[in-house]
């Protein structure tokens, strides 16, 4: 009894795991859309977060039945919670890469990103993308280490942001107060995904140490 128990808390990561790369294809694609002025990519990112919200069904679906059912204790309670807030976390940077598209979207046939600024948020999205990639081996290996690791490196996205808002409020900036909203919502939305990449690891690393990791998000 307790080993089928044991499988379905696996079963459970290892759905945490899938939506993490469901998530890891939205910002891509959610990026090449902006970055091309792509308005059929940017329908697919909106269209594919169903698939992603479904997923989130399932899991708390089967993480309650466990609650319910189990009545689990000490580590598989840790486990279960941790999971439950892993994936609501998971599905908000779905909602995230999909504001990116609509963005894109919306500026169709031009493109969102002036020239000038392209390459902070290329840089942005790069590094979005690869915390969502790591976050999905840490959910995968469970691996604290490296869930440490990329708590260390998001000061590289802070860093971007910080260039992002020196660039908007430069005397040269020349392309109006919608480009600039525009840039800001972008600049936030690939901040927020890096955050919540941080917050899953975080909770990777409480799942098996049963410790918290201390970080201040603004």
């Amino acid at each position: 009894m307790r080993e089928a128990f044991h499988d379905q808390l696996d079963a459970i990561f290892t759905d945490l795991a899938e939506i993490c790369g469901q998530v890891e294809v939205a910002v891509r694609r959610a990026t090449e859309a902006l970055l091309s002025g792509d308005a059929a990519t940017a329908e697919e990112v909106i269209s594919a977060d169903e698939a992603i919200d479904a997923n989130r069904e399932r899991i708390e679906d089967n993480a309650f039945a466990l609650l319910s059912l189990q009545q689990p204790v000490a580590g598989d309670l840790r486990m279960i919670v941790s999971a439950l807030r892993m994936v609501s976390e998971l599905e908000r940077m779905g909602d995230l890469s999909v504001h990116v598209a609509k963005i894109a979207r919306l500026r169709v046939p031009n493109v969102a990103v002036p020239d000038e600024i392209r390459p902070t948020l290329e840089r942005m999205a790069e590094v979005a993308e690869d915390m969502v990639r790591r976050v999905h081996a840490i959910i995968t290996d469970r691996d604290v280490e490296a869930a440490i690791e990329l708590g260390r490196d998001d000061e590289i996205m802070d860093q971007l942001r910080r260039r992002s808002f020196a660039q908007l409020l430069g005397d040269d900036w020349s392309h109006g107060v919608e480009a600039a909203v525009d840039i800001a919502l972008l600049g936030r939305y690939y901040e927020r995904i890096a955050d919540h990449a941080v917050s899953v690891a975080n909770r990777v690393v409480f799942v098996v140490t049963g410790q918290q990791v201390n970080r201040n998000d603004d």
